[in-house]
């Protein structure tokens, strides 16, 4: 069996924009007609870009070449140019065409990925949502004293009752401030009262129904994360997310000794050398891969083996496409220290539309797909009609310096 073919697309998410602004998919074809899909968490440079260096990284490693090789395609592709360090572009792109190589595995063997790496540990997977707006774009309105669902308690409170309602025992969401290029900054007074407070609603709200998951993105200094986490601690978050900037895990683990409430990071890591930083400085307790990033299946398996051997638990991180979420859930399902997994609501609106057929969730909890490969299968057509045409990157930070 050897690679044939390689097909690339950046898909233009529709309003509301759940997941982000655009999805970038590759597909691969082997010599016997078997394909495979993977999808690349790069946000560095334009998604076209992206898109052709995926295709670029294919034709130098991994066409005309045996899918079933993924250490080696890894030590081309994390050395490559002369590299071999963690490099978050080169790792989005080998993580998508990684994932599509065990989607291409699995189908030849009849199996589901998870199957494959260690066999089925969990039956059904749980979840978490974002605190979305009930309708209008996810993206909040910069404008003054504009009342939303990421700003006003009682706005919150009601979207995490909703989900309770819904089946979902933990709910997440990250109120704590604008987040810079020039993070970590000391928060702002009144950031810590709107969290605490957007905290005390929900909680009141849900009571000991739901988990809070407290985002941030990497915003503070550990002094000021230090002093945001006491403001927040009477309401027993779950977690605490990535209160510092992640290019330091030594700060990090400041914060991790300094609070009650667990540390959970890793949406910006890549590899099992950055996250082996992270486990060796204790700076978390809780790491979030995203196998989009991360280095798809296989190296996110290994990292949360690494995890392992120190009782840190795994939340895959998804604020991507579905087929970044089919790869979590295939590992979550063969992962003992698995905790919780990122669920873009419940796999429903264009997530479910670019699929063939949506990843199942029941109360709360991802049923994993008994179907070989990935257990999905991307809808070509729907990606045709909704091509990415935007200049704005998935996720970008302000510009501006916060102000007192």
């Amino acid at each position: 069996m050897k690679v044939k073919d390689v097909k690339t697309w950046v898909v233009g998410n529709p309003p509301p924009q759940t997941g982000g602004r655009y999805f970038i998919f590759v597909k691969l074809t082997t010599n016997d007609g078997i394909h495979g899909y993977g999808e690349a968490y790069a946000a560095t440079f334009d998604p076209h870009l992206t898109a052709k260096m995926i295709e670029d990284t294919a034709a130098r490693y991994l066409v005309g070449r045996d899918p079933h090789d993924i250490d080696v395609l890894f030590r081309h592709c994390y050395s490559s140019g002369f590299s071999q360090r963690p490099d978050v572009s080169m790792m989005g792109c080998f993580s998508a065409l990684e994932m599509a190589c065990w989607d291409i595995m699995g189908k030849a063997a009849g199996q589901p990925v998870y199957k494959l790496i260690g066999g089925q540990v969990h039956e059904t997977l749980r979840s978490y949502t974002y605190l979305y707006p009930a309708s209008g774009s996810v993206y909040p309105d910069e404008t003054e004293n504009a009342r939303n669902v990421y700003n006003d308690p009682d706005m919150a409170a009601e979207a995490a009752l909703a989900c309770v309602e819904q089946g979902f025992d933990a709910v997440k969401f990250d109120p704590a401030g604008p987040y810079t290029i020039y993070d970590g900054h000391m928060p702002r007074l009144a950031d810590i009262d709107l969290s605490a407070n957007m905290c005390r609603a929900v909680r009141e709200a849900v009571g000991t129904k739901a988990d809070i998951l407290f985002g941030t993105h990497g915003q503070f200094t550990a002094g000021g994360a230090i002093r945001l986490a006491k403001a927040i601690e009477p309401y027993d978050p779950l977690w605490f997310e990535e209160p510092v900037p992640p290019d330091m895990p030594e700060v990090m683990a400041q914060v991790a000794r300094a609070t009650s409430i667990p540390v959970a990071t890793g949406e910006r890591l890549t590899t099992r050398f950055e996250f082996g930083r992270v486990i060796e400085n204790r700076a978390a307790s809780i790491l979030q891969p995203n196998s989009g990033r991360s280095g798809g299946i296989l190296e996110t398996r290994k990292i949360a083996a690494m995890a392992e051997t120190f009782h840190i638990q795994i939340a895959p991180h998804c604020y991507c496409g579905p087929i970044v979420g089919a790869a979590n859930i295939q590992i979550a399902t063969a992962c003992p220290n698995f905790l919780v997994l990122e669920s873009i609501k419940t796999w429903d609106g264009f997530h479910e539309k670019l699929l063939k057929k949506k990843i199942e969730w029941q109360d709360g909890h991802v049923i994993p797909s008994k179907e070989p490969g990935l257990g999905v299968e991307l809808n070509e057509d729907v990606c045709e009609a909704h091509p990415w045409e935007g200049e704005t990157l998935h996720l970008e930070m302000a510009k501006q310096p916060l102000m007192p």
